[in-house]
C-alpha cells in the first residue's frame, strides 16, 4: 500500500488533536521520500514501520509548535556558542559527543527527550524524569533480547543523541535515506538543497528543550559537515569540531551500519548499492567540509583525531577545550574519566566489517580519498 503525505499529515493532526504546524517546509522532503519509497514495493511490515516513524515525526513537530505558542518567550532565548561535532560517520563523533556531555556544565539533547520533548524536563529531572526511566527499562529489555545491538552504536536514553533524530521532522535528513534503497531521496539530500528550514526548526526544538534546563549546547551529527555554512547562518557563533579517522576503516564500518539498518527495517540489503552509495557519501563529507574550510579559514574548525582519542582521551579532550576557548575543569575531567571507565571499547562485543562484502577494495577506497589523505595526517588502522 502506498503512503501518501497528505493522509499522514491528517492522521498526525487527528492523533494529537492539533492542526497547526509552524511551517509546511517538511512537505517537499516527505513527498520525495514517499515517492521513492512507494516505488520500491516493500512489504506490509516495512510500510507499517515507516508509517509509524513518519507519524511520530509529524506529531512531535505539532506538539513542539503548540508548546511554543503557549510559551512564546522561549523563542527570544538565545542559543550561544553551541558546539557542533561532525565528520565522516564512524569516525568518533559519538565518543567526542559523549565525553563533552559528561561535563556537568554542558547541555546535550538526550535520547529520551528527543523522542518526547513536551513538556520539557528541568535541569534536576533530565535523567530522572519518569519518561527517561521508562526508556531505560525498554533498553535493558532490548539489549537482553539482542546484545549485538551495542556493537554498532553506543546508546542510552540518558546519553546525548544525534540531531538527525529531530532535524528529521523537516524530512531533509540522511536518517530517512538509511531506511532502504532510496536513490532519488539521496540525490535530493546531497544536491543543492537549502537546509535553512531544517536548521530553523533545529533551533526551535532546542529552545523548547532548554526552557527549564539551559546550558551551552553540544550537538552531534556527522552530516552537519555537509551544511556548515547553513549552520552558521542560524548560529553565527557556533563552534565546529571535525573528527578524523582512517577513511578505509570508517567507510567499512559505515557500510556495515547501514546494512544492519536495512536488514532490520526492510529485511534485505542491496550490497551493490551499499558499496556504491556509502563510500560516495563518505567522500561527500570530507570534500564538502574541506571546501567550506577553504572559505572560512582553517582555524574556524577544530580537528580531533580518533587515534589520539583512543590513546589519550583526557589529554585530547583537554586540548579540544583549549581550542574551543573553554575551561577544562576538574569536574569535567572526573566525569569524563567515569564515563570512560563505565564504557570501555568493546563493552558489547567487537563490531566486525569487511569491504569485500560490498564489492569494494581498500585500494579503491583509498583512491577515493586522495584529496583528504593528502591534506590530513590520518593514522592508518590495521
Amino acid at each position: 500500500m502506498d503512503l501518501i503525505a497528505a493522509q499522514l499529515v491528517d492522521e498526525a493532526c487527528l492523533a494529537t488533536g492539533l492542526e497547526q504546524f509552524d511551517a509546511d517546509t517538511f512537505y517537499e522532503g516527505l513527498e520525495i521520500l514517499l515517492s521513492d519509497w512507494n516505488r520500491q514495493g516493500n512489504g506490509p511490515g516495512p510500510v507499517a514501520k515507516l508509517r509509524s516513524d513518519i507519524l511520530s515525526a509529524l506529531s512531535i513537530r505539532l506538539r513542539v509548535h503548540d508548546y511554543l505558542k503557549k510559551r512564546p518567550e522561549l523563542l527570544d532565548r538565545k542559543i550561544e556558542k553551541p558546539v557542533f561535532v561532525f565528520g565522516i560517520p564512524r569516525t568518533g563523533t559519538t565518543l567526542v559527543n559523549n565525553l563533552l556531555a559528561a561535563d556537568p556544565k554542558r547541555r546535550s539533547p538526550l535520547s529520551w527527550e528527543i523522542d518526547d520533548p513536551v513538556p520539557p524536563p528541568s535541569t534536576a529531572t533530565l535523567k530522572t524524569d519518569p519518561r527517561a526511566l521508562a526508556r531505560l527499562e525498554q533498553e535493558r529489555a532490548m539489549l537482553s533480547a539482542n546484545p549485538d545491538i551495542g556493537k554498532y552504536y553506543r546508546f542510552s536514553a540518558i546519553y546525548p543523541n544525534e540531531c538527525l533524530f529531530f532535524m528529521g521532522h523537516d524530512f531533509k535528513n540522511v536518517n530517512w535515506e538509511s531506511r532502504g534503497y532510496l536513490p532519488n531521496y539521496r540525490d535530493f539530500l546531497f544536491g543543492s538543497l537549502d537546509m535553512t528550514s531544517a536548521y530553523q526548526y533545529h533551533k526551535r526544538f532546542l529552545q523548547v528543550l532548554q526552557a527549564d534546563a539551559p546550558g551551552i549546547w553540544n550537538l552531534k551529527m556527522p552530516s552537519h559537515g555537509l551544511y556548515i555554512e547553513m549552520i552558521l547562518k542560524i548560529y553565527p557563533d557556533a563552534r565546529l569540531i571535525w573528527t578524523h579517522r582512517d577513511p578505509i576503516t570508517a567507510t567499512s564500518s559505515f557500510c556495515s551500519l547501514i546494512k544492519t539498518g536495512h536488514l532490520s527495517f526492510v529485511g534485505k540489503a542491496d550490497y551493490k548499492w551499499l558499496g556504491e552509495n556509502i563510500p560516495w557519501q563518505a567522500v561527500q563529507h570530507t570534500d564538502r567540509i574541506m571546501d567550506t574550510r577553504e572559505k572560512l579559514g582553517r582555524d574556524r574548525i577544530v580537528d580531533v583525531h580518533y587515534a589520539d582519542l583512543m590513546r589519550r582521551p583526557i589529554e585530547t579532550m583537554r586540548a579540544l577545550y583549549k581550542a574551543l576557548g573553554d575551561d577544562f575543569t576538574p569536574e569535567a575531567e572526573d566525569a569524563m574519566q567515569a564515563w570512560l571507565a563505565d564504557n570501555p571499547q568493546g563493552k558489547f562485543g567487537k563490531h566486525e566489517y569487511r569491504l569485500a562484502e560490498y564489492g569494494r577494495t581498500e585500494s579503491e577506497i583509498r583512491k577515493l580519498f586522495e584529496r583528504y589523505l593528502a591534506d590530513y595526517a590520518i593514522e592508518a588502522e590495521a
